[in-house]
């Protein structure tokens, strides 16, 4: 029996520790190496200090550094904090004081960073990962000193209750979120997961998203649950498309999780054609709206894998997953978001958390073992995350509040309607921006597109858009405007459309819309 994450590995080692636990660059890791390596580094890390429930950083570029790094600090009995080495100093300076973190695994690469969080007055005891630097001020262990040590395992008592993570998100004040996660919640996903799509030693699982993105912990903990293998994609090829799709082919990957948006620029610029992906069995997507006319040309150029959109808030890992089935040419509808998996739970409710009938829109509410324990030091946001609903005589069940509208058909079938946050009125109208985008990427001649409200003063909101056009468009604002009348309600039609060749997107690959705005803010047409 697997109670915590860890364990994993343990298992797997033990049972083929020959096998490749993780590869990256052309190097590679067995799965005996891998707990060889973690023990060592937990041992290091309990000598300097580290106990049960402390939180350590990880301030790392992809590499097999990391999955030894977030193996050895959960091994240590802490839990992992994943940084974004791309995010300015002063958010990381807030992620480590936010969550007293005192120690940090980095390599060379972090060095610069790490000098310029002290410099910011952050209180560190220990860095792993580097040489001794007499400038750093702060004793530091290297990872050739990490792997002269003994590489038993430590012997720190963890419990599935405890933590095992905490991914800091951005909250809709500005101010960064940490969720919290145990070993019991990240492993009853990866569990489910290895499961319903049918993990097995055999499989090389794609991991294209950041530590510090949720999206991550399918790629390493349910190839671990399985015994499969978790190929490192490096980050130059996360930004090139044909790149990516060539390493896809050489590594011979059979399952591969990205974001939609990262999936239309492999499609548009991967060269699929050119490539041998017979391999691939599985493709995953979540985290955003796929286009439906992007989804279905991705899958017939890749006929032999299955297609599923996942959905699952970063506090509940995947909740919801839903096997597409050939798209009509003449199709724009929604992918939907699909069914529950098993041992998942969930409601629909109106403003008074009151259950809603089938094919009615409402909040989604989720209860699930992969729930988060809460946010780091927030029980104020805690109190409106978590909704107390009774069942029975005084016994409540606790759910998630996810914050999205989704209506369930009566097969139970979930479709994603939009996000609370993203249900404007304008002029008294009730208007999805989401909704807006929709229509927007139906276009045939839109690659990408994103709407976003500005005020303009004195409270008067006004809808807007910026779109990304396909290379060979010939299609200018007027068009696009007259294509949105033929669709939405005049006053859902956006005000202005500005045209962009790039979107700014956070670290994740998501649209960044706060960004967005300013970039967006001289739109300009394209002739005809």
């Amino acid at each position: 029996m697997l109670y915590l994450l860890t364990q994993a590995v343990d298992r797997a080692a033990q049972q083929a520790p020959e096998r490749i636990a993780v590869s990256f660059a052309g190097a590679s890791m067995t799965y005996g190496e891998l707990l060889a390596r973690s023990n060592q580094l937990a041992r290091a890390l309990t000598t300097e200090g580290v106990k049960r429930g402390d939180r350590v950083a990880l301030l790392l570029r992809k590499g097999l550094h990391t999955a030894v790094s977030l193996y050895g600090i959960m091994k240590a009995g802490a839990a992992y904090v994943p940084l974004d080495p791309t995010a300015p100093a002063a958010r990381l300076d807030f992620t480590i004081r936010d969550c007293g973190i005192r120690h940090v695994v980095t390599d060379s690469k972090g060095t610069p960073m790490i000098r310029r969080l002290i410099d910011h007055g952050a209180d560190l005891r220990c860095i792993v990962g580097v040489e001794p630097e007499d400038d750093l001020h702060v004793p530091c262990v290297s990872w050739s000193s990490v792997v002269q040590l003994s590489a038993e395992a430590p012997t720190e008592r963890t419990m599935e209750q405890d933590l095992a993570y905490v991914l800091y998100t951005s909250g809709s004040t500005g101010v960064p979120k940490g969720v919290m996660h145990t070993h019991r919640s990240a492993l009853s996903f990866a569990e489910v997961a290895a499961q319903t799509y049918g993990f097995t030693p055999d499989d090389r699982l794609g991991n294209h998203a950041p530590l510090h993105f949720d999206l991550s912990t399918l790629d390493f903990f349910g190839a671990a649950v399985a015994g499969a293998s978790t190929v490192i994609i490096p980050e130059a090829h996360t930004k090139l498309p044909a790149s990516l799709s060539r390493l896809m082919e050489d590594e011979r990957m059979t399952v591969f999780y990205a974001v939609p948006s990262a999936m239309t620029q492999l499609l548009l610029r991967g060269a699929l054609d050119k490539r041998d992906l017979s391999a691939l069995r599985w493709v995953l997507f979540g985290g955003e709206p796929f286009p439906p006319k992007h989804l279905r040309r991705l899958m017939a150029l890749v006929p032999q894998a299955l297609f599923s959109n996942v959905y699952g808030p970063t506090e509940t890992n995947g909740v919801t997953f839903h096997v597409v089935p050939p798209i009509p040419d003449d199709s724009d509808e929604p992918i939907p978001i699909g069914r529950l998996y098993d041992n998942v739970d969930a409601l629909v409710v109106d403003a008074k958390d009151t259950p809603v009938g089938p094919g009615e829109p409402g909040e989604l509410l989720i209860r699930s073992p992969s729930m988060m324990r809460g946010y780091w030091s927030r029980p104020d946001l805690d109190e409106r995350a978590f909704a107390k609903i009774t069942v029975f005589g005084s016994f409540d069940d606790v759910y998630h509040r996810t914050g999205d509208l989704v209506r369930q058909q009566a097969d139970g079938v979930f479709h994603f309607l939009g996000r609370k946050d993203r249900q404007v009125k304008v002029r008294g109208y009730r208007v999805e921006l989401d909704e807006i985008e929709a229509a927007l990427v139906a276009h045939e001649q839109v690659e990408a597109a994103a709407v976003f409200l500005v005020d303009v003063e004195d409270g008067d909101l006004r809808i807007e858009a910026a779109v990304m056009l396909r290379p060979d468009a010939t299609v200018d604002v007027a068009a696009l405007i007259a294509h949105l009348r033929d669709q939405l309600p005049v006053y859902a039609v956006p005000e202005r459309i500005a045209v962009v060749e790039n979107f700014p997107r956070t670290s994740s690959g998501k649209v960044d819309r706060l960004a967005l705005k300013s970039q967006a803010a001289s739109p300009q047409d394209i002739p005809v």
